[in-house]
């Protein structure tokens, strides 16, 4: 009696853990598509301080982050029958998150480069924008050139295109980054920086809610188009996302949330 209850244990012991193996290696063997969906959840990784992108904003006594990308993000994951979750990180934290898939799309005004694409793949490419450069209304008259800039502290968040273009426009100038745009506004307020290279939306919105600064009339030209990042070998989820892409650019989509986000 005593060895039958022995094999019957045994048996079972065999048939759980073939079922737990078998369990394993289903979920190895999703693509990431399949994953999202059966979790019924995707993950976007931004940084909202980057109005109309992305940003913070009281709605119904709440914070809440909104902006045309989340529009554009929120859109992507209905396509896909899940729920949004956001993660709101500096900047130059987010690269990482997607490789260590600690996120599952980025979605933040990033535009692709060389040096990124070695490290995740991109989408099509949804919105183009001219850079901006914020100074404050002030020295309007006075800084009219690059060269009017040799010796002062022009500014740009960490991690971008913004910071490549200080560096090597503004060489006679002295850089200051800091990861949050909001503290660059702050010390262009206070006179510790002379200058904050953007993207022209988003140096509109700052100026609009701040009578003190103004954007300069000096042209910096327009930045390649902004793109979805996806960690690589995800073609499914890639071709997901371009294929809502394709449909709100299409139908004119993004315009229309471009236009209600700078009305915010």
């Amino acid at each position: 009696m005593n060895k039958k209850i022995i094999v019957v244990i045994a048996l079972a012991i065999v048939a759980m853990t073939l079922s737990s193996c078998t369990t394993n290696n289903d979920k190895s063997t999703m693509s990431k598509l399949e994953a999202i969906k059966e979790s019924g959840k995707l993950v976007l990784g931004t940084a909202a301080d980057y109005p109309p992108y992305e940003y913070h904003k009281m709605v119904n006594g709440k914070d809440q982050i909104v902006g045309f990308d989340i529009e554009i993000a929120k859109e992507i994951a209905k396509d896909m029958g899940v729920e949004l979750e956001i993660i709101d990180m500096k900047f130059e934290g987010l690269l990482p998150a997607l490789t260590m898939d600690d996120i599952d799309l980025i979605v933040a005004g990033l535009v692709p480069s060389e040096e990124r694409e070695k490290m995740v793949d991109f989408s099509i490419p949804y919105y183009e924008a001219e850079h901006a450069l914020l100074i404050r209304t002030e020295d309007k008259d006075k800084l009219k050139s690059i060269d009017d800039f040799a010796g002062l502290n022009i500014g740009a968040q960490k991690s971008t295109l913004q910071e490549e273009m200080a560096l090597s426009k503004f060489s006679k100038a002295n850089y200051i980054g800091l990861s949050k745009i909001t503290d660059l506004i702050l010390e262009l307020k206070n006179n510790k920086v002379d200058g904050v290279i953007l993207v022209e939306p988003v140096a509109k919105a700052y100026a609009s809610e701040n009578s003190d600064l103004s954007l300069s009339d000096i042209e910096l030209g327009k930045e390649a188009g902004v793109a979805v990042a996806v960690n690589k070998g995800n073609e499914d989820l890639l071709k997901s996302i371009n294929t809502t892409l394709n449909r709100l650019i299409e139908n004119k989509t993004i315009d229309e949330y471009i236009k209600n986000a700078s009305l915010d």
